[in-house]
């Protein structure tokens, strides 16, 4: 276990990745169960989003998880990720452009996802002007809570195990915590449970905010990152078919928030903890940092709204639709 800091020259000298200290390393896009998934969920087919106004495609984010690379370490396997935070500037409309605090040139960071039980490894390189960290919700010991800062031009490695199962956040915790997670040092770590949910088309979903302004309120919100981006760019679903959405809270300055979908209900997993549903509605409330899991299928085609049911959050950028496509 690694518990200091390192720049990126030091971390390969020492670490010897792909050579010495990675006896067999595979790349892993996929755990089993993506595998089966991909063979019994029929997923639209999107054109990517035109090159050049966006630094990511928030349309690929909706359905990009992150499983690392799979490697084997003196005779366990492991799980590695690697991240890198910079300043990012993104296109919130027409007439603002913010800079973001980003991981891996993109708002929200990474969606990591894992095993429960396995051994993680997230190398982080913080190649921004200023100190950051990324505290992980969920367990592990005190030295890989993500509470330190980590210097300019420095790598920390958090490695611990991945546990419990269910849905956490991680987001950089150095003060003041609601100025970096408002930029953007935010994003999910998914850990799936050891019985396998059932197949479903798998979609991201967090909600953030901006104080353009620097007065602890915020100016425009947003689903995964890009104000309005799926109401104008709608997010295709299929007719009858299960959608598992991942929902996370990462709104600052806002005490509370609530999700909605139309002419829908859906079911609650609170926090991915559980494999039974907890209630059906069609409007939930969550705090900052939470999260949870929503299952629906929708039955009719056409085009369906879904934000927050604080009118202002969505009129100010945080609004999308699912356009359900005929089987």
């Amino acid at each position: 276990m690694f518990s200091h800091q390192l720049t990126r020259r030091q971390l390969l000298l020492r670490s010897g990745l792909g050579v010495g200290l990675v006896s067999a390393a595979v790349g892993c896009r996929g755990l089993s169960q993506s595998r089966a998934i991909a063979q019994s969920v029929k997923v639209p087919d999107v054109p990517p989003t035109p090159t050049g106004k966006y630094p990511y495609d928030p349309m690929a984010v909706l359905r990009d998880f992150d499983y690392g690379q799979v490697i084997q370490e003196n005779g366990r396997l492991l799980r590695q990720f690697e991240v890198t935070a910079r300043s990012t500037p993104v296109k919130l409309n027409a007439a603002i452009t913010f800079m973001t605090w980003s991981l891996n040139g993109r708002v929200p960071a990474p969606t990591l996802r894992a095993k429960a039980g396995e051994r993680l490894r997230i190398i982080f390189h913080n190649e921004d002007a200023t100190s950051h960290s990324l505290h992980f919700h969920g367990t592990h010991p005190a030295s890989m809570d993500g509470v330190k800062p980590v210097r300019r031009g420095k790598t920390f490695i958090y490695e611990f195990d991945a546990e419990p199962y269910g849905v956490h956040p991680y987001h950089c915790h150095i003060a003041p915590v609601t100025h970096h997670i408002g930029k953007g040092l935010y994003g999910l770590l998914i850990i799936d449970p050891p019985v396998e949910r059932p197949p479903a088309d798998e979609l991201v979903l967090v909600m953030g905010g901006y104080d353009l302004k620097k007065q602890d309120k915020n100016d425009i919100y947003a689903f995964n990152g890009i104000p309005n981006f799926y109401r104008d760019r709608p997010i295709e679903i299929y007719q009858h078919q299960l959608v598992r959405l991942y929902l996370l809270n990462m709104i600052e300055f806002d005490a509370a928030v609530t999700f909605h979908i139309h002419a829908n209900m859906f079911q609650v997993y609170p926090t991915g903890r559980t494999l039974t549903p907890s209630e059906e509605t069609d409007v939930i409330t969550m705090g900052p940092a939470e999260r949870h899991i929503l299952e629906f299928t929708y039955h009719y085609p056409g085009m369906y709204m879904f934000h927050p049911h604080q009118d202002q959050i969505a009129e100010r950028g945080c609004m999308g639709h699912f356009k359900v496509l005929p089987v």
